[in-house]
């Protein structure tokens, strides 16, 4: 019996991308089927080889100008591997993998998305429609797939669906300080009550928000309490001076750009994501998996994470965060712990179960 391949086509392995490639690879772990992933750009890399956990790696290696307009060379080269060996399924994450695969295959293809408004050109809405009776896409959350679909509105609702962006929580939880080692690394105290906050410093994570309603909640919070604040970039200056005009400069502590960060958020007592319209917030499930709770806005990916009503506040309103961390000090949340949600609903095994029952995937592998 020939083997039977999954060609996975992604644009780059920098940043949060090689971990979506593991993601990916990790839905057909114990099936019948081998994983071959295809990079389009970025230099061959042999942690990125291993990082991309497929049976074998493929690294075109375009700079991202060889890959602008008709990508004639790209196609070409994705044809010249789709037809070395028996593959069932593309699976394409962005716009431009899709693009390739479309043209240089005869295959089904699922086209991830992780990112909003990315059918606001009608170009590609023009092209997904041109493909559309071996395409079907999937949304990173249910927020990207509902915009995906105010897009596309004429496409059935079992071609446009949801698989969560997920981790591999036995690698996360093997890989994590204990609490008081992560604190030590930081610089933080051992007994204070520590509020953390993960992102880069820049207007759509709006720490600005974060600030103000630290300072507000502050003198309902236990004494002591600090606000800590990891990631750097072009508002940092900005912030510092408003934590300063805000009187609250001592008890904000500014932790720069830390490297492993996820290794260390069992430093943090409650972990608050601010942002505006995250995709999906992977921050967000690195707190869980140190077992801390998490509170964030109430737009974007967020509140699919965060289901909790009490643990969900208004972008943009200090007050309402205010209450929701002083209310949280006050009566820390029951129920399933948030490394119990992490695993009921966000790790790999989930998110297999979830993928082989879509019926997009049943089309064309079976159930």
């Amino acid at each position: 019996m020939n083997e039977r391949w999954i060609l996975q086509f992604c644009h780059c392995h920098y940043g949060p991308f090689l971990d979506v490639a593991r993601q990916t690879a990790a839905l057909f772990k114990g099936s019948p089927y081998k994983i071959l992933t295809v990079y389009l750009t970025d230099k061959p890399s042999e942690a990125a080889r291993i990082g991309s956990a497929s049976d074998e790696v493929i690294f075109l290696d375009y700079d991202s100008k060889q890959v602008r307009g008709l990508k004639l060379s790209a196609i070409r080269d994705l044809k010249k591997i789709a037809a070395s060996r028996d593959f069932a399924l593309v699976i394409a994450h962005r716009a431009k993998p899709i693009y390739i695969a479309c043209l240089a295959t005869k295959l089904p293809v699922i086209g991830v998305h992780h990112s909003f408004g990315d059918f606001q050109r009608a170009s590609r809405r023009w092209f997904v429609n041109r493909f559309r009776q071996r395409l079907s896409l999937l949304g990173v959350s249910d927020a990207v797939r509902d915009d995906m679909r105010r897009y596309l509105p004429d496409w059935p609702a079992d071609r446009i669906e949801t698989l969560h962006n997920r981790i591999d929580v036995d690698a996360r939880l093997r890989g994590l300080l204990a609490r008081k080692d992560a604190r030590a690394r930081l610089g933080l105290p051992d007994e204070a009550k520590i509020i953390g906050n993960v992102g880069r410093l820049h207007p759509d994570k709006d720490q600005k928000t974060l600030l103000a309603g630290f300072a507000q909640a502050l003198p309902h919070l236990p004494p002591g309490a600090l606000l800590a604040i990891a990631g750097s970039g072009r508002l940092e200056a900005d912030l510092k001076a408003q934590a300063q005009a805000l009187g609250i400069a001592e008890r904000v502590i500014f932790l720069g750009q830390v490297p492993d960060m996820w290794r260390l958020f069992a430093a943090f007592d409650l972990f608050v994501l601010s942002s505006d319209h995250e995709p999906f917030g992977m921050v967000l499930l690195e707190a869980m998996a140190a077992n801390v709770p998490v509170m964030a806005t109430d737009c974007g990916g967020a509140p699919e994470i965060v289901t909790d009503a009490h643990a969900l506040f208004p972008l943009g309103d200090s007050r309402t965060l205010a209450e929701k961390l002083a209310a949280f000090f006050s009566t820390p949340p029951t129920g399933a712990t948030p490394l119990e949600r992490l695993q009921q609903h966000f790790s790999d095994e989930a998110a297999r179960q979830r993928f082989f029952a879509l019926p997009m995937v049943q089309k064309v592998l079976g159930g």
